[in-house]
């Protein structure tokens, strides 16, 4: 987040950044910490609506798609996001 910067509109330009794709942000679903070199990172995670925009990946990805749950779970992931999409019912669609 820069400065001074709502969680919504940091999540609407992030999300443009790394995606390609404009959002609307919708309700929190969601909230992780992980551990920072100085301290942890309060991580929290939005519901989103696409409005517009083409699915890139951003400068630091090599790749980016649209997945449904059986392809989700032969993707490397980060420890403990499937376990918390599942908890907070945020899992795509079969």
């Amino acid at each position: 987040m820069e400065a001074g910067e709502t969680d919504e509109a940091a999540v609407t330009r992030e999300v443009l950044e790394e995606t390609g794709l404009v959002v609307t942000v919708s309700r929190l679903v969601g909230c992780v910490e992980r551990p920072a070199p100085n301290g942890v990172f309060a991580i929290f995670d939005y519901e989103c609506q696409v409005t517009s925009g083409v699915l890139r990946a951003g400068d630091d990805a090599s790749d980016v798609a649209w997945v449904d749950s059986a392809t989700l779970a032969t993707l490397p992931t980060a420890d403990g996001l499937v376990e918390a999409l599942s908890g907070w019912n945020c899992l795509p669609r079969a």
